[in-house]
């Protein structure tokens, strides 16, 4: 009898992996594929999706960066970045607050042994892993 048994060793290197923004993940596929081992669908989700957020997170960043550097000359443009990036709470900004609560979000759900949910990257890990 086949049962879905998650173990907690997948629930803290799912959790662990999108505080190192997929690295670990990378580097437990790595291990598994040079120990022939198969690494669990559970596990796999949550690796692919935290190195998937982390490149799309980068990618937006630059993208954002671009855009503000061709509408930097516009006044009220100019003051956004500002507003979003002065220390609002505890040193921290409006975009660390919202980042750091979306991977507090991600790493417990996965620690307790759930699937994630985060916005358009989840149907599209889901629709190219077995889950």
């Amino acid at each position: 009898m086949h049962h879905n048994r998650i173990y907690p060793i997948e629930r803290i290197i799912s959790a662990l992996t999108y505080f190192t923004a997929g690295g670990l993940g990378f580097v437990w596929l790595i291990i598994a594929a040079i120990l022939k081992k198969r690494v669990t669908d559970f596990l796999m989700y949550h690796i692919l999706q935290s190195i998937f957020i982390s490149i799309t997170y980068v990618v937006c960043v630059e993208i954002l960066k671009l855009l503000y550097f061709i509408l930097a000359k516009i006044p009220l443009i100019n003051a956004i970045p500002y507003i979003l990036s002065m220390p609002v709470f505890m040193g921290a900004s409006i975009i660390q607050i919202l980042t750091t609560t979306v991977m507090f979000y991600l790493a417990i759900t996965a620690f307790c042994g759930q699937y994630s949910y985060f916005p358009w990257i989840s149907d599209i890990i889901k629709a190219n892993t077995r889950r």
